[in-house]
């Protein structure tokens, strides 16, 4: 998705997604576990809170990252099944908006080269800041309390 400021925010990719369905594996080789949403859970898919009721997906995920220390893998939530991705057109997820998150910022070797804490509220200023500096290659957010990654952030 295209901002008017300069980046783009990503979802997981669609391909990683329809990989996990097709091998009924995930990033460390383990079978995804099918859940009904209870309602909030985050979706990587799509970057909105699932509704109480849908078919989920709980699979460990890796972030696209060159291979070395810092890349990680994480529990995320996706849809069982097909999905469009995002609809609510570019920028931020606006149902996300006023949850706190962390923006983490990683160089062309994916290294952690900073980050920062921010409220969820005017998340842009904080990704136009961090994206000034030259040494940023992208920008992972993150959830505060479990750390499992969000979406990606890298520019246009």
């Amino acid at each position: 998705m295209t901002t008017s400021t300069g980046y783009l925010i990503q979802p997981m990719p669609g391909e990683v997604l329809a990989e996990v369905r097709r091998t009924d594996r995930d990033a460390s080789g383990q079978p995804p576990q099918r859940r009904t949403a209870e309602g909030g859970e985050p979706l990587r898919c799509c970057l909105r809170d699932a509704g109480a009721g849908e078919p989920l997906l709980l699979f460990g995920y890796a972030p696209a990252l060159p291979a070395g220390p810092y890349r990680e893998v994480g529990p995320v939530f996706a849809h069982d099944g097909d999905c469009p991705g995002p609809d609510h057109g570019p920028g931020y997820p606006p149902g996300w908006r006023g949850r706190p998150q962390v923006l983490r910022a990683y160089d062309r070797r994916g290294r952690i080269v900073g980050g920062r804490l921010h409220d969820g509220d005017e998340p842009e200023a904080v990704i136009t800041d961090l994206l000034a500096d030259p040494a940023v290659d992208r920008l992972h957010s993150r959830n505060v309390v479990y750390g499992c990654f969000m979406f990606a952030v890298t520019r246009r």
